[in-house]
């Protein structure tokens, strides 16, 4: 276990000098009004290598297993910063089709991230534990959805490129994968809870 926590660590790291670097040096910059193919690209590839990551490695699957639901959860309360989307949009920098529904949406899921973290991460709240963590990811996917496509449901509306360019930048290629796949660990946890829950039950009813 302490081999994929090291490696683990190393290699979020990794991802976010890159994410940092790669923003510096304007690759992910577009004055289009839209978010381009580069910054895709960043955001969905660390999901794709975790996903196969998860799927083929039995050791690496029950390491993420293995991590606290509710610090994993406690971490999306860095969400709240979904502000900063409302305060641009009233300023004229980022378009209102986008920044409401995202900031708006990140707002709710970082206010209830610590309470959903003490009071529902555990096997007697399972159902409402998922549903919390299924609307965390509608939100991200409905927030990276409209920052792809504002440019084509608002023509006249603000551009995107201020999502592009540091420090906003960091939010889709780094932040965003993240807290998904956060996410899909903390559901992946949960639907085990019945089955902890039953051996639990089991022990017992052998000690009565």
């Amino acid at each position: 276990m302490k081999k994929y926590g090291k490696l683990t660590i190393g290699l979020i790291a990794g991802w976010f000098f890159l994410a940092l670097s790669a923003s510096a040096l304007h690759l992910f910059q577009n004055d289009a009004n839209r978010i381009g193919l580069a910054v895709a690209f960043a955001a969905v590839t660390p999901m794709i290598i975790f996903s196969l990551w998860f799927a083929s490695s039995e050791g690496f699957r029950r390491f993420a297993l293995s991590l606290n639901p509710r610090v994993l959860t406690s971490l999306q309360s860095w969400r709240i910063i979904g502000f900063t989307f409302l305060l641009l949009e009233a300023r004229g920098v980022l378009p209102a089709i986008f920044a409401l529904p995202a900031g708006y949406g990140d707002m709710a899921i970082g206010a209830t991230a610590a309470y959903v973290a003490w009071k529902l991460a555990d096997p007697g709240h399972r159902s409402a534990f998922i549903v919390w963590q299924v609307l965390g990811i509608v939100d991200l996917i409905t927030a990276v959805g409209l920052g792809t496509t504002a440019g084509l449901l608002d023509p006249q509306g603000a551009p995107m490129g201020a999502m592009t360019i540091l420090p906003l930048s960091l939010i889709p290629t780094f932040l965003v994968p993240l807290f998904a796949i956060f996410h899909v660990i903390s559901i992946a946890q949960a639907k085990n809870w019945n089955g902890l829950l039953d051996k639990a039950y089991s022990r017992i009813a052998s000690a009565a």
